[in-house]
């Protein structure tokens, strides 16, 4: 088939870069399955949540069937998907990436002034903002955003501007869920900071400055459900330098004085970050 125009030939050169593709049908969907395949009664493929032995030529699977093979992309099973191709997907966590999906005016402003900079591509309602490093997929973490990386795909938008930047702490909090029970402990006046050595995540302390400072800002423009928001910041802090032993007493400090400041109790500040604590073994 002719592979000098259309989804075929972008998905080729992508693939070329290192992105696993797959074809899309019109309306943004994946191709069906195959009547092999069809509701998953061949296990699925290998690369799956629950592996499974699918050996398909044909893109059944969404996602899991994206690949940067080139002999795969032009091989007969695919033909008939290109041919009703509307456009061209991708996998990020198989790239190495994380997609923050913003559908509307009003998730772009809240990510303007919440996230880092990066890589931003313009789609048709909103952007999307591409960070290097990989997470769990989760719609809906915000109103008007969702987080493709791994198990998701993301629709192709162009090449964007920008440099992309390593996925930063506060987009990993947004796909954290509060336990739905509390643990109850101890009231304490202070908490010990984590006693650490294992390897340090940050580099340097300037970017651990700048994780503390940005979860005290995360802390501060809660608009609602102060509790998970302060849960979900304190297990993202601790997720990224609990075990090096570079948080301070003074850090916690810092962040307990912004969650009180939102009107959280000192109690409920305890709680979390001792259930963020368990939660990682920390």
């Amino acid at each position: 088939m002719n592979t000098t125009t259309g989804p075929l030939s972008n998905a080729l050169q992508l693939a070329e870069r290192g992105l696993p593709v797959m074809p899309l049908r019109e309306g943004k969907g994946p191709m069906g399955n195959c009547l092999a395949c069809r509701k998953n009664v061949c296990g699925g493929r290998p690369n799956m949540k629950t592996p499974g032995p699918c050996t398909c030529p044909a893109p059944c699977h969404a996602w899991a069937a994206a690949t940067t093979d080139p002999t795969i992309l032009t091989s007969p099973a695919w033909a008939p998907a290109w041919r009703q191709a509307a456009a061209v997907a991708y996998h990020p966590g198989g790239a190495g990436l994380t997609v923050v999906d913003l559908d509307n005016p009003a998730a772009v402003t809240w990510a303007r002034q919440t996230l880092p900079p990066t890589k931003t591509v313009a789609t048709t309602r909103g952007e999307h903002w591409i960070y290097r490093g990989t997470m769990r997929s989760v719609n809906g973490v915000r109103p008007g955003v969702d987080i493709k990386s791994t198990m998701a795909y993301a629709r192709w938008r162009g090449p964007g501007t920008g440099t992309v930047q390593p996925l930063p702490d506060v987009v990993r909090a947004l796909a954290v869920k509060e336990p739905t029970t509390v643990r109850q402990v101890p009231r304490l006046v202070t908490v010990p900071a984590p006693a650490g050595g294992g390897e340090c995540s940050h580099r340097s302390p300037a970017y651990l400055e700048r994780g503390i400072a940005m979860a005290e800002q995360r802390i501060k423009e809660a608009p609602d459900n102060i509790h998970r928001t302060v849960y979900r910041t304190f297990l993202a802090v601790l997720s990224a330098h609990g075990r090096c032993g570079c948080l301070t007493e003074a850090h916690i400090k810092r962040l307990f004085t912004a969650a009180q400041a939102k009107g959280e109790s000192l109690r409920h500040c305890e709680d979390a970050w001792t259930n963020a604590r368990t939660k990682l073994g920390l």
